[in-house]
């Protein structure tokens, strides 16, 4: 399903499920963030340490468990833990030994949010067929 309006974007990423990453940067043309659904299988880790020069991330995990690390701290994640890291922070995540971990990581321009849904929501008058 790819779909664009005048004012969205929709795409299929197609099958969620499985080791690897789907990207939807380009894919929804996303000009304020950056959003990845991850999985890690059983045992595996990001190979690397990274920081951001000006993003943020946030990691929200899905399924599964593991560890992650921030400037040589770590500590244990699962479903349902979310964290936010600082551009500096060293990071990285490791799967735990028995099942994969999936994560969704959003990442944003650091001290860029200006406002939130109840300060940026406008409610309209239009409706959805299902609102009648």
């Amino acid at each position: 399903m790819n779909r664009i309006g005048t004012h969205y974007t929709a795409s299929s990423a197609g099958e969620l499920k499985g080791p690897g990453r789907v990207v939807f940067h380009e894919a929804l043309t996303l000009t304020g963030s950056e959003i990845s659904i991850n999985e890690l299988p059983a045992g595996a880790t990001i190979p690397f340490v990274h920081r951001h020069k000006r993003n943020e991330e946030v990691y929200i995990i899905l399924e599964g468990h593991g560890r992650f690390h921030v400037d040589g701290d770590e500590f244990e994640v699962g479903e349902g833990t979310v964290v936010r890291v600082d551009p500096a922070g060293a990071r990285c995540l490791k799967a735990g030994d028995q099942d994969a971990m999936r994560y969704i990581c959003v990442q944003t321009e650091a001290k860029s949010l200006v406002q939130f849904t109840e300060n940026d929501g406008v409610a309209l008058e239009s409706k959805p067929t299902w609102l009648t």
